[in-house]
């Protein structure tokens, strides 16, 4: 290459650098209306966080915020969130994020199937045939059945809009009494089931419903089990709930991954 053509492409170059340099980024959350549905790690009123992870976004990107969260949630009383949410912002919300499945953990909801099967007849190419089907269920009684509902239910009411779920973080030893002790990740269930299996069906129902998930159990960094950690959580008896510190991790780790996904979708 000749010496004039070489400062030719080089110069060009430099220059779409100092471009992109100068290209202030957007973050497509920023001063949007965000609905959070969950459970005490969500709940405003819980004191064991003066700020939650919500409100670390808040301050970031200026969202505001519609909180649902409330202490003890299992998912299928999103139903209750979602039916409060209607009533008081109807469709004026851009984004609904879904942190929810510890407490089903916790109560040994058994975490069922997505699906039934079916026999019956379908026109194939211009022939009736019998094949084999299968139905969603909606067994209230069950993890996956509850999260159908629930999704069915969003996918119904916010067609247009973004649709968030998280899977539950890391658990450790918390108790508050005598009555009340909830052991480590490592123990299962009262059903047989370990954390893992509730973590794994929230990535399945993103694939299902098609519903992008923030898998903060593995991307947060947040790992109770660990003594090293303690300072993230609220307490030594309380290894469930993370702290400021704990909430602001959980916060940087969505804002990182929320960068990724648009927040309003429009039709056109």
């Amino acid at each position: 290459m000749k010496l004039k053509s070489f400062i030719a492409v080089a110069a060009f170059f430099l220059a779409a650098a100092a471009s992109f340099a100068q290209t202030t980024f957007e973050h497509p959350w920023a001063n949007k209306k965000v609905a959070y549905l969950g459970d005490s790690i969500t709940d405003a009123r819980n004191r064991e966080s003066k700020t939650k992870y919500w409100g670390y976004l808040e301050e970031w990107l200026g969202i505001t915020t519609y909180c649902y969260g409330q202490n003890g949630r299992q998912w299928i009383e999103l139903l209750g969130q979602i039916e409060k949410l209607q009533a008081e912002h109807g469709n004026d919300v851009d984004a609904i994020m879904i942190f929810m499945g510890t407490n089903d953990f916790n109560s040994a909801i058994p975490v069922g199937e997505w699906f039934t099967e079916e026999k019956g007849i379908v026109n194939a190419d211009g022939h009736m045939v019998e094949r084999t089907r299968r139905v969603t269920s909606f067994d209230r009684d069950t993890y996956r059945g509850r999260i159908n509902i629930v999704l069915d239910t969003l996918k119904k009411l916010y067609p247009t809009k973004q649709i968030v779920m998280l899977t539950p973080i890391h658990r450790s030893r918390a108790s508050w009494g005598q009555w009340n002790v909830q052991p480590t990740e490592d123990w299962q269930n009262g059903c047989g089931e370990y954390l893992d299996a509730y973590v794994q069906s929230i990535k399945e129902a993103s694939n299902i419903w098609s519903v992008p998930v923030i898998d903060t159990h593995a991307l947060s960094g947040l790992f109770p089990m660990h003594e090293e950690q303690k300072d993230y959580f609220f307490s030594d008896t309380d290894r469930l709930h993370p702290n400021d510190a704990g909430q602001r991790r959980l916060a940087l780790c969505l804002y990182y991954q929320l960068a990724a996904l648009p927040c309003r979708i429009d039709l056109q």
